[in-house]
């Protein structure tokens, strides 16, 4: 099997307050590519469209640019920059920190759920 597919042109794209993301769908595979500007936040910008108090989407992630600090619900803290791989368990907060739209890759398989109107 070879399943090739450009994020440039996504299967679907969820726009948010502060951010948007495109996702592809591929065999075993749901890639997502989010863009956060400054001042989004999980808590103000995708909370009410999840209908969760916090994000409840695993992810395993890679910032390619602009920085994130991620907080768990048992307090763990964290911050991702560019290069940065990540894997945070679902119930966690997360925020752009600086002035510079921080884009990251999702492939948690989750990803696919997020934003999405009605799901954890």
């Amino acid at each position: 099997m070879l399943e090739i597919k450009s994020i440039d042109k996504p299967d679907d794209r969820r726009d948010m307050s502060k951010g948007h993301l495109e996702l592809v769908n591929l065999s075993g595979l749901v890639f997502g590519k989010a863009t956060f500007e400054p001042g989004w936040r999980w808590t103000e910008s995708v909370k009410e469209i999840a209908g969760t108090d916090l994000c409840e989407v695993h992810h395993n992630g890679y910032i390619v640019q602009g920085r994130m600090r991620i907080r768990t619900k048992d307090g763990a803290e964290g911050e991702v920059g560019p290069g940065d791989v990540f894997v945070v368990s679902p119930g966690h907060d997360a925020w752009v920190v600086g002035d510079e739209p921080c884009v990251a890759f999702d492939f948690g398989g989750g990803i696919g759920e997020y934003a999405k109107a009605g799901a954890h």
